[in-house]
């Protein structure tokens, strides 16, 4: 009976005692926890390199698209009256000639002969400011689309082989060792000559082998995820292959996926280069950077500015593509998560 005259019959408010305000607590409450995507975003914000070098690389882009458009000039338009003139130096200035030396000179042979370059010409009058700016749209043209080739390839090709393992693993990986084992630029120059030279067969050319890399990277991170809880649950529930690799796997090695993508950019870009560089790359009236750069290196000591603009312009892009990558490989580790 003592006990139960202890146990209050009605709850009244002296029966509680609030506990003491923390405004810490309150704050850790408050705050949404963010995404992977959303963390990587503002650790990438965070490095001014990258930051710099993504604003420049659009930069770039907009030019190599809107450059050739604003000139007057097509990019295989010749002129010889206008050879090897320097940087904002018209004709009549190069020559050291004025007014009264063309009184018999034709007005529009006058007005063209004394038009500025930009950029300066060529050795056949073209307007190095259009051939430098639509260099760039090629180099990056082609750039891009071996990337993307080599990503879809390489993560098809790696994906399935550490899927499935075993005895398919064991044949895809032979096949990848095989190809790793011949010489990458013999096998691009023979391609090149059974083909004509071009974009078509630089593109195919630079794809025939550049997809090992990607595939080898999505193989490792396939076979560290694989193995996991989550995957062993979705299989116990019934879901089929094709949805595990689509909605488990592949949003797992998005970041590994995008930082080998963006080193292979500015690899294909220099590959390019070389391969315009020793005359198996594009053939005139077209022009990459790598083109560009073999012709003012015929002329660098009498003409610098013909290799000084188009070198500035993949130096550039190199630079900033490398920069890029870096700090996307340090945004989206897990490992620099704090």
């Amino acid at each position: 009976m003592k006990q139960q005259e202890l146990i209050p019959t009605k709850i009244t408010d002296d029966l509680f005692v609030s506990e003491p305000y923390d405004e810490s607590s309150s704050e850790e409450s408050a705050s949404v926890p963010l995404s992977f995507w959303r963390e990587a975003v503002n650790r990438l914000k965070k490095n001014k390199g990258a930051v710099l070098s993504f604003i420049l690389l659009l930069l770039l882009a907009f030019m190599a698209v809107s450059g050739p458009a604003v000139s007057k000039y097509g990019y295989d338009e010749q002129n010889i009256a206008h050879s090897n003139l320097p940087p904002k130096i018209s004709g009549l200035e190069w020559l050291g000639l004025d007014g009264k030396d063309l009184q018999g000179v034709d007005q529009y042979e006058k007005r063209n002969i004394s038009e500025h370059h930009w950029f300066g010409t060529d050795e056949f009058g073209r307007d190095l400011w259009t051939r430098v700016w639509k260099a760039t749209q090629i180099s990056l043209f082609i750039a891009l689309v071996a990337a993307v080739l080599d990503l879809l390839i390489g993560v098809l090709y790696g994906g399935l082989s550490a899927f499935y393992g075993g005895k398919v693993d064991q044949v895809m990986q032979r096949i990848i060792e095989v190809l790793m084992g011949i010489p990458n630029l013999i096998v691009i120059i023979l391609f090149i000559l059974i083909l004509e030279p071009g974009i078509r067969s630089i593109i195919l050319a630079m794809i025939i082998t550049g997809w090992v890399s990607m595939a080898r990277v999505v193989r490792g991170q396939f076979l560290q995820l694989k193995g996991q809880e989550f995957v062993l649950a979705a299989r116990t529930l019934g879901v089929s292959n094709s949805r595990i690799i689509a909605r488990h796997l592949l949003p797992n090695v998005m970041g590994p996926i995008i930082v080998t993508m963006m080193f292979t950019i500015p690899s294909a870009i220099f590959f390019e280069a070389f391969l315009s560089f020793i005359g198996l790359g594009l053939q005139p009236p077209l022009a990459s950077l790598g083109v560009l750069i073999e012709d003012g290196y015929k002329a660098m000591r009498i003409f610098p500015h013909k290799m000084l603009f188009p070198a500035a312009a993949i130096s550039l892009i190199m630079i900033c593509f490398n920069l890029l990558a870096d700090g996307l490989r340090d945004a989206l580790d897990p490992r620099m998560r704090k």
